[in-house]
């Protein structure tokens, strides 16, 4: 770490990796916030209400929402979630060595670019809260407590997280919490009771947390905490609210043929980052222990298991494949913790394959959201 930045090329992808974060910052900030804004306004006004936790957090502090809060509460917690998973890196592998593996997870654009060019939406809630769940002690039944309470928020802050981060969460929870001890009865109980109250909660947020008031009504009490009342476009995602998961899935089911023309664009991104699953692989062989290794393959196959359900359920393939790639870094962060039987060989930083998928991933800016790009 002590060469200059323009004498390490990890180092300088880096560097030209934050530059094009600056570069998707200014360009999301100049696009109207259409899904994001209105999640700020929907409350619990009505009674309970599905995706209305983040706007009845806000409405604690202001009856009225200004547009530039979404930039301003997505970009302060994206900066807190890069800030601590650094921090992760730094615990877990350090940098001297595994420089190469960190410029291709926070330089990929599956993580961090594409959370920057989705700032706003509640995708990154449940990065932040598995990366605090693999940076606390997990020395008691209030970890397994913790990570129930955090499954429980995302639930509230929008029901997809069941499939999308809380997979991941029990999977963060098994591999620190319950492989480093012999379970008792209460470790079973508590950790059946959690994910018995999760599920509950989703099924309530699904089916009971539609809007009961006419469409009208609704629309008519979020624009009145615009603090532009005039920028009634902004609006114009209120149908999701009344929306069943009928029509949602007929709609992407509707969408399917056009979209899976994306899939060979998503298999290269995948494909780009093959030093980084190749890091991954063996650290998985490498576990002392052939049960763990057992459990981290099954924890991986039930995540991707989640994330296949909620391509067949809704739309958005681009942020389903960044936050499925995420699942599994961070979920390597958290097989690095088990005991292994032998080191692994960190990625090599001169290979010039390896160098040439990361000058490709470095110069991507983003994902996208339902498409590629």
């Amino acid at each position: 770490m002590n060469l200059r930045v323009w004498e390490n090329p990890w180092r300088l992808m880096l560097a030209i990796n934050a530059a094009v974060l600056f570069g998707v910052f200014l360009h999301k900030i100049a696009l109207p916030p259409f899904v994001p804004y209105i999640h700020l306004l929907v409350d619990y006004h009505f009674g309970f209400t599905k995706r209305a936790l983040i706007g009845a957090v806000v409405a604690l502090f202001t009856a009225k929402v200004p547009v530039w809060l979404v930039f301003a509460l997505g970009g302060a917690v994206w900066l807190i979630t890069a800030g601590l998973f650094v921090r992760l890196f730094r615990r877990t592998f350090g940098f001297d060595a595994h420089l190469p593996l960190f410029a291709f997870m926070a330089g990929s654009p599956l993580f961090l670019k594409n959370f920057m060019h989705t700032l706003g939406h509640f995708d990154i809630y449940g990065c932040l809260f598995a990366i605090i769940l693999l940076l606390i002690p997990a020395r008691s039944l209030l970890y397994v407590l913790l990570a129930t309470l955090f499954s429980m928020i995302l639930v509230l802050i929008h029901h997809i997280h069941l499939l999308m981060y809380v997979p991941t969460i029990a999977a963060i929870v098994v591999l620190r919490y319950y492989l480093a001890r012999v379970a008792n009865r209460s470790d079973m109980v508590i950790g059946i009771a959690a994910l018995a109250a999760t599920g509950l909660l989703f099924i309530a947020a699904q089916f009971l947390g539609t809007m009961a008031v006419p469409e009208a009504d609704f629309v008519g009490y979020l624009q009145s905490r615009m603090a532009d009342p005039t920028r009634t476009g902004l609006l114009g995602f209120a149908y999701i609210w009344y929306q069943p998961l009928s029509k949602e899935i007929a709609d992407t089911w509707g969408r399917l043929p056009h979209n899976l023309l994306g899939l060979p664009v998503f298999a290269l991104l995948i494909w780009l980052h093959t030093p980084l699953w190749r890091y991954f692989s063996n650290s998985i062989a490498a576990l002392s222990v052939s049960a763990h290794r057992r459990i981290v393959i099954a924890a991986i196959a039930i995540i991707s298991l989640g994330y296949l359900v909620v391509f067949a359920m809704v739309f958005d393939y681009s942020r389903w494949i960044s936050n499925w790639a995420v699942c599994l870094f961070l979920i390597l962060h958290a097989v690095k913790m088990l005991p292994a039987s032998r080191e692994v060989a960190p990625i090599s930083a001169g290979d010039r394959k390896t160098l040439i998928f990361g000058w490709i991933i470095t110069l991507i800016p983003r994902v996208g959201i339902i498409r590629p790009f």
